[in-house]
């Protein structure tokens, strides 16, 4: 017998009890997906030791709701190549609201209704069987050959670029897939999900992680889904979708010129919004985003550009107007909450706004990340019949902002970082992975923050982004896509020694291990050919912009 800690209860067990039983003593009405222990991440199939402190996880939990998604994928996939067959591929487009945009291709192939139906009530078999995920542990050749006999073409392109000799792929029925992180056992405890028709593809809709009997809700964001299509057209034209076809380029030596076309979308882009604003003549810019989305370079290009259009624009960045870090708001969990609305001085830019629209003279504050503080060094500032206001910020399109100027002198943009690549078909890249160490970088480099400290801080603000700053995206008037397809192999190179550097027993670990695994797929590039006035430059150093 051993004993351990089993969600705060002491246990007795049987040696090679495994979590699995375990778990099914626990709580019968929970369903349990995976476990923690020692800070480390375990599948069901694990024996723990004795001494062993052991915490369940559902799909509440934000590493559960991981592996239910991803768990799901796997059994939507081999359905569908039940109902189909084996020589279709199946793509994990993008996410929406949480749930996923997939589609289904085959030459001459057309998704409907009906066969949609089919694939769900083979999945519902599948889930009402309880069939077991089995977890095999492969040598890299031998891995290819499996991935080259299911006709995933696109993982054996990947793993080509793996320097690791063991891959683990995961085997249901008798379908191996490979998958960037744990499953559940079985199938089971998959029950909550849906599919949809959308478009040529579909809509997976998955559980409700605050309300796992309900299904997510899906909203009306018809700008940002056509942000997505024109995220696909460009990965067309850099003949680039997953990260082994991005690797491919890099291997070949192509990497300045993956870099030049990307940033040319980008200017491209900039240039027609620029345009748009000119030909509007309107007064008042507002750019808003989630945090690292780029904002601040994007304002300083878009600046150029309306400069080559006869204007004079004016940057006005809403970070100044932070309160001072002592006043900073606290969450709901007693932290510091940097996205609220309330963590910006809304009544002093306010007033600001109306003093420069009237032709005033403002004194204009700048923020201090290094002290905390709001500080004024008689830096004025005064509008002229040319002039144009570009505010970027968080919260650029909360109507409590600029809430006293006129529509009509308006122009709102919401920037985000949409990233139009993915590991493999399977494996989606979350656009929050991205945005996340694109900041552990930034904080690193120009705040003065370790990664441990952006990690623990990343749950509040995505909680403030959905709060504050994405429920006003549909209002914007474009988005802009910031995201980079060759940016994570040079972030890589900043992030990972930051990321090692957090240790074993922080609970920041699991998630920094998690960050490293997929860092580890990309093919690391120095960053000489990106342009000092790349958005990348706002968060690995070297631009060009003074902010």
């Amino acid at each position: 017998m051993i004993k351990i800690i089993a969600n705060g209860i002491e246990k007795e067990v049987a040696k090679c009890t495994t979590l699995a039983q375990i778990a099914a003593d626990l709580n019968g009405e929970k369903c349990y997906l995976v476990a923690k222990i020692n800070n480390r991440i375990v599948e069901l199939y694990h024996e723990p030791q004795d001494g062993d402190i052991v915490e369940f996880i559902d799909l509440t939990d934000v590493e559960g709701y991981r592996v239910y998604q991803r768990s799901l994928v796997f059994v939507m996939i081999y359905a569908a190549r039940r109902v189909l067959g084996d020589d279709i591929k199946v793509v994990v487009e993008h996410s929406i609201n949480k749930n996923y945009y997939c589609e289904i291709l085959r030459d001459g192939f057309e998704l409907n209704t009906d066969v949609l139906e089919q694939i769900k009530t083979v999945m519902q078999e599948i889930v009402a069987a309880d069939m077991p995920i089995v977890k095999h542990t492969l040598k890299l050749e031998e891995a290819k050959e499996i991935a080259e006999q299911m006709n995933l073409h696109d993982k054996v392109r990947l793993l080509h670029y793996r320097t690791t000799s063991l891959i683990n792929f995961y085997k249901l029925g008798d379908f191996y897939d490979y998958y960037y992180g744990p499953m559940v056992q079985s199938t089971g405890c998959l029950t909550k999900f849906d599919l949809r028709m959308s478009g040529t593809g579909f809509i997976f809709v998955f559980a409700d992680r605050q309300s796992p009997q309900e299904l997510s809700v899906i909203k009306d964001i018809a700008k940002l889904s056509a942000i997505f299509k024109e995220s696909k057209t460009w990965s067309r034209i850099l003949e680039i979708d997953t990260v082994g076809a991005l690797n491919d380029k890099i291997a070949a030596g192509l990497a300045g010129d993956v870099i030049r076309v990307s940033e040319a979308l980008h200017e491209k882009k900039t240039v027609r919004i620029a345009d748009e604003i000119t030909d509007l003549g309107r007064k008042v810019v507002l750019i808003a985003g989630p945090t690292s989305s780029g904002k601040t370079t994007f304002s300083h290009r878009l600046a150029v550009q309306l400069q080559v259009n006869g204007l004079k624009p004016r940057v006005i960045g809403l970070d100044d107007y932070y309160i001072n870090r002592a006043n900073t708001p606290l969450d709901a969990f007693g932290k510091p909450d940097f996205e609220s609305i309330r963590a910006i001085d809304v009544v002093q830019f306010n007033l600001d706004l109306e003093r420069l629209m009237a032709g005033e003279a403002v004194e204009m504050p700048k923020y201090n990340f290094l002290t905390g503080q709001r500080e004024y060094k008689g830096n004025f500032m005064t509008l002229g019949a040319d002039d144009v206001l570009v505010i970027e910020g968080l919260h650029g399109l909360n109507p409590a902002l600029a809430d006293s100027i006129a529509d009509s002198l308006k122009y709102r943009v919401f920037i985000s970082c949409l990233t139009q690549l993915n590991m493999d078909n399977h494996n989606r890249i979350g656009t929050t992975d991205t945005r996340k160490i694109r900041r552990l970088v930034r904080d690193n480099q120009f705040r003065g923050f370790d990664a441990k400290r952006t990690i623990d801080m990343w749950p509040s603000v995505v909680r403030g982004e959905h709060e504050n700053i994405f429920p006003f995206q549909e209002n914007a008037d474009v988005i802009f896509n910031s995201a980079l397809v060759y940016e994570l192999c040079i972030l890589k190179i900043h992030a990972m020694p930051l990321l090692f550097a957090i240790k074993d027993n922080d609970p920041a670990y699991i998630e920094a291990c998690r960050l490293l695994k997929f860092l580890d797929g990309f093919m690391g590039i120095v960053e000489n050919e990106v342009p000092k006035t790349s958005l990348l430059r706002e968060f690995i150093g070297g631009s060009c912009f003074k902010k």
